[in-house]
């Protein structure tokens, strides 16, 4: 069996390529960044290390690697005649993705069974946006649909940055991979390391809501105390407490809007913190609060929250303090700090609110927003 990951990065070598050799497929990568292709050409295999109380080393072999940049018609070719697609590229990536997998799913035979495609992202719905965006175009989409099946997922593994420059990977030993089951009428994929559901939405706003948030949450205030690790950060009783108000309210509406058990919950949002303050999975407040924007987008961990509560009558003060916390991480290295510094240097207030959160005036998010948003820009032109 063939499976074809889009994304040759630690996560996906680390969970979803592991995952995915684990039950039978070998895998071909594939990529833009040549050095990465190459090495995994070149060694055709790589360990994952796991770091935990019953940590192991996985041997993931079998793997090769196409440059989409230089051959995008091989990697069209290899999606025709793979047995599963996955990507874990980052939702603002996917657009670039779908092209080669629409050619690579109308060169499909006819009569081959439907190609099971799983976007791995941290966002909601994210084959959905994939299966949008290979549909972009004038092509007949009932050919392409009756030869690909798009279903959504929730992924969750720490993944820290790496001090190799190598294609072995060191990972977190715990994981979570859930796949919605509906789209697939019952030809789901064998894949054992994950879990099919019949209603995913809980589990991506679990941890999304959850996890995400508590994660996001801890790098853009530790950032701003001066921490340089998520573990540090965490260790500071004025971070921790923002952490906790945020998961406090972010848990209850979970609680309310899917019917999780709440000791159940407040046992998975606590293990995930534990995670994060393993000093053997070190991982800094500047990397993981890179990409601000996407993250105070409107269907991301903070907005998407604070607007159902705000929606209920109830008070998302904490999702509203950790969205000035965002507005204040500036860091020259990344290209979406950069811009939202420059959109706070040249917009009025309630301009920039609606342009980065999707909030709009008369919205019961949008004052809160609105007064977070002016008190720091004058800070910051």
């Amino acid at each position: 069996m063939r499976a074809v990951h889009f994304g040759a990065g630690n996560i996906g070598r680390g969970f979803i390529a592991l995952a995915l050799h684990r039950a039978g497929y070998d895998v071909t990568f594939v990529d833009v960044s040549a050095d990465l292709i190459d090495a995994i050409n070149a060694a055709s295999k790589y360990e994952v290390r796991e770091i935990g109380p019953n940590g192991v080393v996985h041997l993931v072999e079998g793997v090769s690697g196409i440059n989409s940049r230089t051959d995008p018609g091989a990697a069209a070719r290899a999606v025709a005649s793979a047995d599963v697609v996955t990507c874990a590229v980052g939702a603002t990536v996917l657009p670039f993705i779908a092209p080669i997998i629409r050619a690579g799913i109308l060169a499909r035979a006819s009569d081959a069974p439907k190609l099971p495609v799983l976007a791995c992202e941290n966002a909601i719905g994210a084959s959905d946006t994939l299966r949008e965006h290979v549909a972009d175009g004038e092509i007949d989409e009932s050919i392409l649909f009756d030869r690909a099946v798009f279903a959504n997922t929730a992924v969750d593994r720490i993944v820290p940055g790496q001090s190799s420059d190598g294609i072995d990977v060191v990972v977190g030993e715990h994981f979570e991979w859930i796949i919605d089951r509906t789209p697939f009428t019952g030809a789901e994929p064998r894949i054992p390391d994950a879990d099919y559901v019949d209603n995913l939405m809980p589990f991506i706003e679990r941890k999304l809501f959850g996890v995400n948030t508590a994660h996001a949450t801890t790098a853009y205030y530790g950032f701003l105390a001066g921490a340089e690790s998520i573990a540090e950060a965490l260790a500071l009783p004025s971070v921790r407490a923002e952490v906790d108000a945020v998961v406090a309210v972010n848990s209850a509406l979970l609680v309310d809007s899917h019917g999780f058990d709440p000791g159940e919950l407040a046992a998975y949002v606590a293990g995930a913190i534990k995670r994060f303050e393993n000093l053997d999975l070190p991982d800094t407040c500047a990397r993981i609060g890179r990409q601000p924007l996407r993250k105070i987008s409107r269907t991301e961990r903070f907005i998407a929250p604070a607007a159902r509560i705000a929606e209920s009558g109830g008070d998302p003060a904490p999702l509203v303090r950790a969205y000035g916390a965002v507005l204040r991480f500036d860091v020259p290295g990344d290209v979406q700090s950069v811009e939202l510094q420059s959109l706070l240097a040249t917009l009025a207030p309630a301009a920039l609110v609606t342009r980065v959160t999707g909030i709009e005036a008369g919205h019961p998010l949008f004052a809160a927003l609105l007064a977070e948003t002016a008190s720091v820009e004058p800070a910051l032109v």
